[in-house]
């Protein structure tokens, strides 16, 4: 049995050293009408109590949903199970015990949250057997919400070889080049395919930048005498308080099928502009945009349109 680390995102850099138009008024006031109706519903968390868990549990809880937390790490979970058992995963999801008969949606975040804590091998199998459980499991239960970790390290990360272009969004490829970012990969597949076998079902994967506290901006001024020591996630992040609106918002989402959304911060790490860190560190890379001067390298527009996620923390 492996155990689910549930600090999902919040990995070492070192690991990876191996509305104007009436129209979108309209719209938007109308994604804000949606959200805000969203019933009340219990929702299973899986690594509830982890550094992103953590702040998605509390997130979720201060906006009126039931949560149960299943974690195998914590001390103190509402359930300790091992996700890589189906058969657990299947009783936890359909009928944990007396308290709760039902569960209406699902937010996977349980995982070895990055490459080089096990063997490669372990990694791959405890990450994929853990999300394949909890997406099949919710299928024979009827479940049909399910929001789920996925990670920025399927665009490439850390960039040896650079990105198409600049800012990175969905719409190329993945380029996983690592087992952890190969898994990741390898469950939006997955979720694809559990959509195409249930076309009620709706499966939003959040690629998460690098999961920060607060406590953590104390290290950023650091990060720019040397523009290369953040250059693996584009010197991106995500506050935790904004993964978890993030979270939120995606439960709110109800369109049936599989998207996933890149969620980062709005800005970057470095006090330098985020153009000439892109002329500096990857020469010759398309710009398709105007920049901001501290914009994100990683896009987030997608998550800004279909989930109406707007970062609302920063180091700044």
């Amino acid at each position: 049995m492996f155990v689910l680390f549930p600090d999902l995102t919040s990995y070492d850099t070192d690991l990876f050293r191996i509305v104007e138009n009436d129209s979108e008024f309209r719209c938007d006031t109308e994604r804000s009408r949606i959200e805000s109706e969203v019933a009340h519903m219990r929702v299973a968390v899986t690594g509830g109590s982890g550094k992103l868990g953590r702040a998605v549990v509390a997130d979720l809880r201060a906006h009126d949903h039931e949560v149960i937390n299943i974690d195998a790490a914590a001390e103190r979970p509402d359930l300790r199970i091992d996700l890589t058992d189906y058969g657990q995963t299947l009783e936890a999801l359909t009928a944990i015990d007396d308290r709760y008969d039902r569960i209406d949606a699902v937010v996977h975040l349980a995982a070895i949250p990055a490459p080089g804590i096990t063997a490669n091998a372990a990694t791959f199998q405890n990450n994929i057997i853990a999300t394949y459980n909890v997406f099949a499991a919710a299928k024979a239960a009827g479940i049909t919400k399910v929001v789920w970790a996925s990670s920025e390290t399927v665009l490439g990360l850390p960039f040896d070889t650079p990105p198409p272009y600049l800012p990175v969004d969905e719409e190329y490829p993945a380029r996983p080049e690592s087992r952890y970012s190969l898994a990741k990969h390898l469950e939006e597949t997955m979720a694809a395919q559990f959509c195409r076998w249930n076309p009620g079902l709706t499966m939003v994967g959040l690629r998460f930048s690098n999961v920060i506290d607060p406590e953590d901006y104390a290290d950023f001024p650091g990060f720019d005498a040397d523009p290369g020591l953040r250059k693996w996630n584009l010197w991106g992040y995500i506050d935790a308080r904004d993964g978890a609106q993030a979270v939120r918002k995606a439960l709110a989402y109800d369109t049936p099928g599989m998207e996933v959304c890149i969620i980062a911060n709005a800005d970057t790490v470095m006090s330098r502009s985020s153009a000439s860190l892109a002329a500096e560190v990857f020469p010759g890379v398309p710009v398709t945009k105007e920049l901001g001067e501290h914009e994100t390298l990683l896009s987030i527009d997608k998550a800004r349109r279909l989930l109406s996620y707007e970062p609302e923390f920063g180091w700044r």
